[in-house]
């Protein structure tokens, strides 16, 4: 008997090899060519259909056939144990046929619509790998992405300076306008403010608020544009670490970094970067520079209201500027309102307190300024005064973030441009060629406490970027004779007849006097003014009316190594250029600055006392202050010494050449002085609570090459006794206004009374052509044709024009008016120094 399995039989119990028997006889026929074959079960044998040969060939499938099969398949699936593998279709009979006449059943196929329809099966596995994916990402991405660097935008900060209050802002530089305080420094109820604003639960939720985050990516993803609802440490993370950008890329760093940083960080120290970082608008970074560019203040200064109105900037920082956008103050007032109310729901804020409040408007905005006006010159000494001292190096103070605290005033600083302004640079004119060469430069110096408290560079710091007030390139002229009797009285010189050199002792005041030393003839014979001879002449006198021929051998009676040690010891500079000990050195051919002189004149209104001179009170970045220079206070020569120099110079002023600085209004000592060819003319004073030095100087704004100011505001001669000692006098009584004039409380000893000399006294030189006169620098030449310093004749301020021609050598400084007086009215004249006034550098950049 064959074994071979029916191919066409659509008997399902052939299928299995379990021995069980049809229900149905009709459902399961013998083979045709094998009628005696069974399937291996146990049944009893069944008759064959009647009329079938033995040898028939199989029969065609029918619907009788089929209708049993289904019949069949219907029953099995009422729970027979045979119904496991009958399903009904002749075709998976012939799919499924196995050796044995084995075969196994398909279920039915998915047809229409079921096909797109996933079976539960494929939905939880898809969910499943769904969460391995996450769960995965996630864990590969928080691996993957570390908390970066900073990024430079984010740390970039401006060096502010302060005046001296620490509160009133001088200039801010750096590109970015930030500066970072730490979160003390915020009041409570400005950082409740911006938390109602951004983000109220900030302190009880998680870094990420999921739902947020998803919705701004898919906003994002989707070409939806920008999507918020970040919290305050997600908005820092993009602040400090990443970017602006919109990007997936982008989101998804926000999203691990912030998790990792709220687990290395606290809420405190994120919400006080997330304060530093944020724009405001107006070119302002961080709260800090918030505060001032809207209200002008400290953020530590502001009120609820106007705190309100900063955090409400941070949702659209230039379109809620009401001064710049005035057709968005609507907008602006309902966030402002959000803001307020939120505080109140949350407990931050009293209702009594909300309802009481009145929309504070910010100040108008400034466009930037930077380092205009006066700003850049101050700067540029206080980066100088902080690097020359070693308190910072340049290039770590070019880091930024430092806060810088001055010791400029701003009321004296406002006195002092406007006293330059009224008093020199309202009486240039476009039609005077001369003019277009006026700079100006002012020092004003506490003598109390050395410190610097006002300062004048020049009329705009990017339109003329050399300050005047600390350049050394101009002489110093007649302003530095004070120094040669301070040095001789402080070394108790004598002539070079042994008299005590005092304010009483006579001097050979004859022009061209040649300088005599303890062995001769020095071959120096200094001009005086319009060559006056004034004969026997007192010290003070010969102060009054700047006399060289007196000062050049006081210099040498005293020694110029000694007046040049005094100098140093007072406050001039030891480098200072053409500090040069010879007897010219009385004449001033020295280089010091504005400032220099300024902290000299200090010392001797100080009674002698002397301490380096200071521009800033405190340096601090990110709340810790760097060390400054011990500052000691040092008795340089004694009280004597220097009460008797004032008491001279107090004639100076009273009726000298400097008779104009009288309207200060105060008692008041100085010495005017004007450089080689009218180069540069100085008042140099001081009253018992301020020194100041006034300086007018001659410069070609193309070239920067120094010029003379002949013809310079409408005057035929500059001078000390004109713009600079009118300038000093209405400077000191502003910026001494609402104080009580003081008298200066001297200690001086005048010296005896003596008669006058005859001119054959030791102390008389011989003089007359030919003569030695000073050479170019402060040495001495015997160039018999050189041309001499001359001395200037001061007189007291008339309305009588100087003669159009000038003379033919520069002279000393007149009065208020430029008038000048004929030699035979004896009237005070000041010297020039005969060195002729180095020009600038090569490449002395112009205005």
């Amino acid at each position: 008997m064959s074994h071979e399995p029916p191919q066409n039989s659509g008997d399902p119990g052939q299928q299995g090899n379990g021995g069980w028997s049809p229900r149905d006889p009709s459902a399961a026929g013998p083979d045709p060519k094998n009628p005696d074959a069974t399937d291996g079960s146990h049944a009893p044998d069944t008759p064959d259909a009647p009329g079938a040969p033995d040898d028939a060939p199989d029969a065609p499938d029918t619907p009788d056939a089929d209708a049993r099969a289904t019949s069949q398949g219907s029953e099995a699936s009422q729970g027979s144990e045979a119904s496991q593998g009958s399903d009904t279709s002749e075709a998976s009979q012939e799919a499924d046929g196995a050796p044995g006449g084995k075969k196994r059943a398909e279920r039915r196929k998915r047809t229409g619509w079921r096909r797109a329809v996933p079976t539960w099966r494929m939905t939880l596995g898809g969910v499943l790998l769904l969460a391995l994916l996450l769960v995965g990402g996630f864990l590969v991405g928080y691996q993957l992405v570390d908390i970066p660097a900073a990024n430079a935008a984010a740390t970039a900060q401006s060096n502010v300076y302060l005046y001296a209050d620490g509160k009133k802002v001088i200039a801010r530089d750096g590109e970015i306008n930030r500066e970072k305080v730490p979160l003390d420094r915020i009041p409570r109820n400005i950082r409740h403010a911006v938390l109602a604003a951004e983000d109220r639960d900030f302190y009880s939720e998680d870094a990420i608020d999921v739902k947020a985050t998803l919705r701004a990516g898919w906003k994002t993803l989707t070409g939806g544009g920008r999507q918020g609802g970040s919290t305050i440490t997600q908005q820092y993370v993009k602040n400090y670490y990443l970017g602006q950008e919109q990007t997936v890329v982008r989101k998804a760093k926000e999203f691990f970094i912030s998790i990792k940083l709220d687990r290395e960080q606290s809420k405190d120290e994120i919400l006080e970067g997330y304060l530093n970082t944020s724009y405001f608008g107006r070119n302002a970074y961080g709260i800090q520079a918030a505060s001032h560019a809207y209200y002008g203040k400290d953020v530590e200064d502001l009120k609820i209201g106007e705190g309100a109105y900063l955090a409400s900037l941070l949702n659209a920082p230039s379109n809620y500027d009401v001064v710049v956008h005035p057709e968005n103050k609507k907008a602006a007032l309902a966030r402002w309102n959000y803001v307020l109310d939120g505080m109140v729901k949350e407990g931050w804020l009293s209702r009594s307190d909300r309802k009481a409040m009145t929309f504070p408007v910010p100040v108008k905005a400034e466009p930037p300024t930077a380092l205009s006006g006066q700003r850049g010159y101050i700067v540029q000494a206080v980066e100088d005064y902080l690097t020359s001292n070693k308190i910072i190096d340049a290039d770590t103070l070019a880091t930024g973030g430092y806060r810088i605290v001055t010791t400029l005033r701003k009321d004296k600083q406002d006195a002092l441009v406007e006293a330059v302004q009224d008093n020199v640079l309202s009486k240039t004119s476009d039609e005077r060629d001369a003019d277009r060469n006026v700079r100006a430069g002012g020092a004003s110096v506490d003598p109390a406490d050395g410190h610097v408290v006002a300062l004048y560079g020049g009329v705009d710091y990017t339109r003329q970027y050399v300050n005047n007030a600390t350049r050394r390139d101009y002489q110093v002229g007649s302003t530095f004779k004070p120094f040669v009797l301070a040095a001789a009285l402080a070394n108790g010189s004598k002539t070079q007849g042994g008299r005590a050199i005092t304010p009483n002792t006579r001097y050979d005041g004859t022009n061209e006097r040649t300088v005599q030393s303890s062995t001769g003839s020095t071959g120096y014979s200094p001009a005086n003014e319009d060559d006056v001879d004034y004969g026997s002449i007192t010290v003070r006198e010969a102060t009054d009316k700047s006399v060289n021929a007196v000062y050049a051998q006081m210099a040498q009676d005293v020694g110029p190594e000694r007046v040049r040690d005094t100098a140093v010891a007072l406050g001039i500079p030891k480098t200072t250029p053409d500090l040069t000990a010879t007897p010219s050195i009385a004449l001033g051919p020295a280089t010091a600055s504005v400032l220099d002189m300024a902290s000299a004149y200090a010392t001797l209104a100080d009674h002698g006392r002397q301490r380096p001179h200071s521009l800033v009170v405190k340096i601090s970045k990110n709340g810790t202050d760097l060390a400054l220079p011990a500052r000691k206070t040092r008795q340089v020569i004694s009280r004597e010494a220097a009460d008797t120099t004032t008491s001279v110079l107090l004639s100076v002023v009273e009726g000298g050449t400097a008779t104009a600085a009288q309207s200060a209004g105060r008692p008041a000592a100085g010495k005017t002085g004007t450089a080689e060819e009218d180069r540069a003319a100085w008042f140099a004073g001081y009253t018992p609570d301020l020194a100041t030095v006034i300086a007018v100087m001659g410069q070609d704004p193309d070239t920067g090459i120094q010029k003379p100011l002949y013809g310079a505001l409408g005057l035929p001669r500059m001078n000390g006794g004109g713009a600079p000692a009118q300038t000093w006098g209405a400077y000191t009584r502003a910026a001494l206004e609402g104080s009580d004039a003081q008298d200066f409380e001297l200690e001086a000893d005048e010296g005896p009374e003596e008669p006058e000399q005859d001119e054959d006294t030791e102390e008389a030189g011989p003089s007359g052509r030919p003569r030695d006169t000073e050479e170019a620098g402060g040495r001495d030449s015997a160039s018999p044709g050189a041309t001499s310093p001359r001395d200037r004749t001061g007189a007291k301020p008339s309305g009588t024009a100087a003669p159009a021609d000038p003379p033919r050598t520069p002279r000393d400084d007149t009065p208020a008016g430029g008038a000048t007086a004929s030699p035979a009215a004896k009237q005070p004249p000041e010297d020039t120094p005969a060195k002729p006034a180095a020009a600038p550098p090569a490449g002395t950049p112009g205005p």
